[in-house]
Order: C-alpha cells, then sequence, then structure tokens
C-alpha cells in the first residue's frame, strides 16, 4: 500500500555536521521520505561530505532547500511535531512516534502538508522553536542515557510513519472540520496579538515577555485553527485596538470640554 499524498517532510533547525546531515538523507530514502528542509546549517551547503554519508541515498540531499529562519521552514505546513527528549515547560501535546505517525498519517490522508521538527546536535530544540509546532514527539528512551543521535531520531520517527503506510491496523481518521491554517497564516495572528499587547502594556514586568509569548502562542498552536478562525480572531484583535482608541479618544475630549490637560488625573 502506498500514499496518494506527500509523506512527512523532515526539518533539521541548525545542523551542525555534514555526515549527519547525510545520515539523516539516508534514513529518509529508507522509509519513503525525500523532503528535506535545512535551517541555518552551521556551516552552510551544499557540503560533499554529506553525499559521502548518504551511501548513494542522494535525492532528499539533491532537492535539499535552505532557509535562513524556521518560521520560513514550516510555513506552507499545516501540521509541524517537534521531536525532543526534554518537553520542558511549553504545555502541549506529547505524543510518542508510534502516536505522532498516525496523527501525522491522518492528515497526510486529508491531502495536508505536515513535518518533522529535529534540533541540533549540540542543544537540540529551544523552547521559541517548540512553541511554533503542534506537538511534542518524545522518544521513550532509557533515563541513564537520553543522548540520541540525529539520524537516530529520524530513523525511529520515519520507521514508525513507514509503518502507517504500510501496515496500517486502524480505522481512517475523520475529520468534520474545515482544513487548518498555514503556519504563515497563524504566524501572522501571533505577531498582530503581540503587537498590539505590546501597545497596551501588558508584558510587566518587560523581562517575562518571552515566556508571556509562548504562553500566548502555545493554546493557540494546541486549537488547529482553520484559516476562517484565524481571519476571525485578527478581527477580533483588530476591532478590540480599534474600541480602546476611540475610547481614549473620547476621554480626551471629554476632559478638554471640561478645560483639563489631557493627561490630567480624573
Amino acid at each position: 500500500m502506498t500514499s496518494k499524498h506527500a509523506p512527512p517532510c523532515v526539518i533539521l533547525n541548525q545542523p551542525q555536521l555534514a555526515e549527519n546531515i547525510g545520515a539523516v538523507a539516508r534514513v529518509m530514502a529508507n522509509f519513503g521520505l525525500s523532503d528535506l528542509r535545512l535551517v541555518k546549517p552551521r556551516d552552510g551547503w551544499p557540503q560533499e561530505r554529506a553525499w559521502a554519508s548518504a551511501s548513494g541515498a542522494n535525492w532528499p540531499l539533491d532537492d535539499a532547500r535552505v532557509f535562513d529562519t524556521l518560521e520560513e521552514a514550516i510555513a506552507d505546513l499545516k501540521l509541524v511535531f517537534a521531536t525532543t527528549a526534554r518537553p520542558r515547560e511549553t504545555r502541549l501535546p506529547v505524543y510518542t512516534p508510534r502516536e505522532a505517525a498516525a496523527h501525522l498519517s491522518a492528515d497526510v490522508a486529508q491531502g495536508r502538508a505536515v513535518g518533522l521538527l529535529f534540533g541540533g546536535e549540540r542543544a537540540g530544540l529551544e523552547t521559541d522553536d517548540i512553541a511554533l509546532c503542534q506537538a511534542i514527539v518524545s522518544i521513550p528512551i532509557d533515563e541513564r542515557f537520553r543522548s540520541l543521535n540525529l539520524a537516530q531520531a529520524v530513523s525511529i520517527n520515519a520507521y514508525e510513519w513507514k509503518m502507517t503506510v504500510d501496515d496500517r491496523p486502524w480505522s481512517k481518521f475523520e475529520y468534520n472540520v474545515a482544513e487548518p491554517a498555514d503556519q504563515s497564516s497563524l504566524l501572522g495572528l501571533y505577531g498582530q496579538l503581540e503587537d498590539e499587547l505590546e501597545k497596551a502594556g501588558f508584558y510587566h514586568p518587560p523581562e517575562k515577555k518571552p515566556s508571556m509569548v509562548r504562553n500566548l502562542r502555545a493554546p493557540l498552536a494546541r486549537a488547529r485553527l482553520t484559516e476562517q478562525e484565524v481571519r476571525t480572531f485578527r478581527g477580533v484583535v483588530t476591532a478590540l485596538s480599534k474600541g480602546r482608541g476611540r475610547v481614549l479618544a473620547k476621554l480626551a475630549a471629554q476632559k478638554a470640554a471640561k478645560g483639563e490637560t489631557p493627561d490630567a488625573e480624573g
């Protein structure tokens, strides 16, 4: 059995070693994956050592795309899972690779573009990277030694994906909702909401802004908003910001009518 839709893409965020990128390409080819996306590879791209390590699995490397930011790399995807051994403080669903593969397979069956995000070899994914995703994939490995090679992590997830294509014992997932929004639409909503909150003085104290932003993004990511829902939320933010402006203008006019300065205490 083969899927009629594109399988998940593999996104490597700031990979370091060309040999590891090549090993990832080899694993991808083993399990029917071909869309490789690289975000700011440390030593640039292309790198001949990657092709040498791929052992003939050249097509993921030949067609690999390079991006300057993670946001650009995931912009066209409907669903992105972050693979990490440390969920950290981001409140997102945590799946095993098998559970994640089932969810990815369900979306792919609906013709949706999906991806698996992997961090660099040195430090993995940062909390801000994870906050852009809809769920976390955590491989259940022994607590005594949780360090996993990048290609190994990709291979475990790719294997579970392949099992959903070649041996699917469960019923097809059914969805009665409209298409989820693209990541680019969600990023637009995040930006508008966060800008208006900045103007309203919401981020207090200022040093807590990064964690507050993550806490705002996580529930919106979990909700898997449709394009219409994103437009509705953006309309709500616009209406609230305009309403606040009208109220401030009205108060200023009332004070002016009483002969008060705009910033005088009531």
